[in-house]
């Protein structure tokens, strides 16, 4: 064992070890982090759902006290016919248990009950003096007023809903929220309505009524204590730890449930000064974060491996020439031993081989240098998208898997078998170049190249507007599919890398019929082709991008000219317009 690589290595392995915990720790921060953005942006619209159900349920409610202000029955109750008074009871029992109102009722002028839905139940209200009550005082000064509050008699929370009647009476309505709770507490998250002053109304956990998620001083407790018929041990702080604004992105935790995270979202409901909150558990993006974190700590196992094998390796490589240098310095002391001439003829000899064998090898490593170098750039340049694709495919295969969506995920491995399949012709098409060899040209769809090289940069082609040509039925070209969606790949992925800093990035195909010729033209609104390489932008290295390898146009200028057709950059006032020209079949 080599003992002076050892400190080497233990250096290595704790800067490996560093950067590893370093980039664990930031991509499951990152992976966190927009996690819960998507979490927000799907709670903020369920909750502007339940939002809109609860608003329209208030507003059906709502017309009542104006349908029944100028009820005849009403106005002749209120002049004190016991004959209406009996008649109107009948007809608002009938209309609670229609409209499923908790109670309906009407009070004269003074506040007292004369006429209820529940006029025939022994907690009836009629003959109740509710004067007190802030629903009527608002509907006295106003015309018309709202109150959330619980029952004197029935002891249930509720709204009341107040309007000033014909004949100086009153209509009230209360609506009772036990259905909407009951249906928010069975979809999962917590769901709760708070009004102004931070008072849980609605909730779909009941021992959180009453409670507040703002502090509220002794004087403000009293008073809505009062208002709400709330009780003493009412408006005491919500079980929930960490809250605090976070631009209405807030985690918070339950008290008993410390572990447990859960993430805020508020929404305005449409009555005054309420808000309509829900509370989404994080579990799904802690399992994310989690997948996250153990992909990029496999990828870095992957990576510390091939690094350790590659080194040993060059190690090796150099013990085996230092042997062979040892071994071939001992033959050559052992020739000179036994003879000068023999060695002086031996070293010429030596000499005139290894000249020889000098020139031979760089030759040969010029060649091989030439062909490898165009071959391997093409390969790399023509499979990086489908590779992207491949990747982009797996991950969200995973996902759907860890869903149970097995048909989606099914969908993205053919997708994936496709590209592989690809992949493998695409390197059989550049050895073929490599050759100057021609491939098998025949009448095919125009669509199928076109949609090939849609599909390969989908996720890419998603941040762009991206307009398509409507392509005549039965419309086929002389060319070979594979290699014409090379074309295509090439010249959109140019467009794309030329569209990264255009604020409303575009590209747009069309396509021109001629009797015997097709034009199919790929157009950006970027900032077009660089004057300095246009007139050798058809020159096998000629770029102007600092990681371009200047191959791409090269490579779908000679497969167009295989395909019997052309290439072209044409002038265009912005961006670059390149257009492909086809034999028509």
């Amino acid at each position: 064992m080599d003992h002076t690589r050892f400190p080497t290595r233990i250096l290595w392995i704790a800067v490996f070890l560093g950067v590893a915990g370093g980039l664990l720790w930031l991509s499951g921060e990152i992976a966190e982090r927009n996690a819960i953005a998507r979490l927000g942006a799907e709670t903020r619209g369920a909750a502007i759902l339940r939002q809109a159900y609860f608003k329209s349920e208030i507003e059906r409610f709502r017309l009542l006290p104006v349908a029944l202000s100028d009820d005849s029955d009403l106005v002749a109750g209120l002049t004190g016919s016991q004959t209406a008074l009996r008649a109107l009871d009948r007809k608002l029992e009938a209309l609670a248990r229609t409209t499923g109102a908790a109670q309906i009722y009407v009070l004269d002028a003074s506040g007292r009950t004369v006429a209820s839905s529940n006029a025939r139940s022994e907690r009836s209200f009629v003959g109740q003096d509710y004067s007190f009550r802030n629903y009527f005082k608002l509907a006295a000064a106003h015309g018309s007023g709202a109150q959330f509050a619980l029952g004197t008699i029935s002891e249930r929370p509720g709204m009341y809903l107040s309007r000033r009647s014909r004949g100086g009476g009153y209509v009230v309505v209360k609506l009772e929220f036990d259905r909407i709770e009951q249906q928010w507490a069975r979809l999962g998250e917590i769901t709760f309505i708070t009004s102004r002053e931070g008072i849980i109304l609605i909730t779909s956990r009941p021992d959180w009524r009453f409670t507040t998620i703002h502090p509220i001083s002794g004087e403000a407790k009293q008073r809505f204590r009062a208002e709400l018929q709330s009780g003493r041990g009412s408006l005491l702080p919500v079980p929930l730890k960490g809250m605090g604004d976070a631009d209405g992105r807030q985690i918070v935790s339950p008290a008993d449930e410390p572990r447990r995270r859960l993430l805020w979202q508020s929404v305005s409901t449409g009555e005054p000064g309420w808000q309509l909150n829900m509370l989404t558990p994080l579990h799904g993006v802690e399992s994310f974060v989690r997948t996250v974190r153990l992909a990029t700590l496999l990828f870095l196992m992957l990576l510390a491996g091939g690094i350790w094998i590659s080194r040993e390796r060059a190690h090796r490589r150099t013990e085996r020439a230092a042997m062979a240098a040892a071994r071939t310095t001992e033959l050559e002391s052992m020739v000179t031993a036994r003879t000068q001439e023999l060695r002086r003829e031996m070293d010429e000899r030596a000499a005139s081989e290894t000249r020889a064998d000098t020139l031979r090898e760089g030759l040969r490593q010029a060649n091989r240098l030439a062909s490898l170098g165009q071959i391997t750039a093409g390969i790399a340049h023509e499979t990086a998208q489908p590779v992207a694709a491949i990747r982009s495919y797996a991950a969200n295969g995973r996902l759907l898997i860890e869903r149970g969506d097995t048909s989606a995920a099914a969908e993205n491995m053919v997708a994936i078998e496709r590209l592989t399949d690809r992949i493998g012709k695409v390197t059989a098409e550049l050895r073929g170049f490599s050759r100057k060899a021609t491939g098998a040209i025949d009448a095919i769809p125009l669509a199928g190249p076109v949609e090939g090289s849609l599909l390969i940069l989908k996720s890419r082609l998603a941040r762009v507007a991206l307009q398509l040509p409507d392509l005549p039925d039965g419309l086929r070209v002389m060319a070979d599919t594979i290699r014409l969606e090379q074309v295509l790949v090439n010249l959109m992925q140019n467009a794309l890398e030329a569209l990264e800093d255009v604020a409303a990035p575009a590209i747009r195909l069309s396509v021109a019929l001629d009797t015997d010729t097709v034009l199919l033209s790929v157009i950006d609104n970027g900032p077009g082709i660089d004057p300095s390489v246009r007139d050798q932008l058809f020159t096998p290295f000629v770029t102007s991008r600092p990681s371009g390898l200047g191959l791409g146009l090269v490579i779908a200028s000679d497969i167009m000219a295989d395909m019997g057709g052309t290439l072209r950059l044409l002038p265009s006032d912005a961006g670059a317009h390149f257009q492909l020209r086809l034999k028509r079949a």
